[in-house]
């Protein structure tokens, strides 16, 4: 009874918080009602038993990808006037591949209502071994497809890595730390005796 009540609510708040993001005006409160959507989505797959698809979404695309549309959005001075120019006129190409993509999610959706319906009747395939969801996914990674998997991270580092590269920017009138510099500096290098006469003090021309 509960579960099914948590089902109908976390499913009408992805399906409001998706139209929410297509319909807002501000582009900011359309990536929050996203953010919310992904919650919804995740508490959705818990309930379904996948916890580590509900992992991934929520750390992959609330926390980096809805995350980063937030800032990208909020720090961007887009001209979104200009954007939405044209839209009355492109409208009626919207409303028939819209129709498309609408009768080929019904379609997909009555195949797969038949085709459940027949795999009910032979009659659910019992699993052998008890164990959660994330344990299965992980025995899978990092044992038959280890050094995959590794790769696919090694791979990622590096295209993190070049992406800094191009966009570091080194401009000329900024100063910048040198730890090499620092770690090899010596006395005669880091001092410099200055003298002074009794009583005078120092000027502030000796201490630059």
């Amino acid at each position: 009874m509960l579960q099914g009540i948590a089902f109908y609510l976390l499913a009408a708040v992805a399906v409001v918080g998706g139209l929410m993001v297509v319909t807002a005006k501000n582009p900011v409160h359309s990536v929050l009602w996203l953010i919310l959507t992904f919650f919804s989505s995740a508490g959705l797959f818990v309930l379904l038993g996948a916890e580590f698809l509900a992992m991934l979404l929520v750390v992959v695309y609330v926390g980096a990808v809805a995350v980063l549309f937030l800032f990208v959005v909020m720090m961007l001075d887009v001209d979104f006037v200009r954007l939405r120019e044209g839209y009355a006129r492109y409208l009626p190409l919207a409303a028939i591949v819209a129709g498309v993509l609408l009768a080929e999610m019904i379609m997909i959706s009555l195949v797969v209502v038949q085709g459940g319906a027949a795999a009910d009747a032979v009659g659910p395939a019992v699993a052998t071994v008890e164990m959660t969801n994330v344990e299965a996914i992980g025995r899978v990674l990092y044992t038959d497809y280890v050094y995959i998997f590794q790769a696919a991270g090694i791979v990622l580092l590096i295209a993190m890595i070049g992406a800094i590269v191009l966009t570091l920017r080194h401009k000329p009138n900024i100063k910048r730390q040198k730890p090499h510099d620092q770690v090899n500096r010596d006395r005669k290098t880091a001092v410099e005796v200055k003298g002074a006469a009794t009583g005078a003090g120092v000027s502030a021309e000796d201490l630059i």
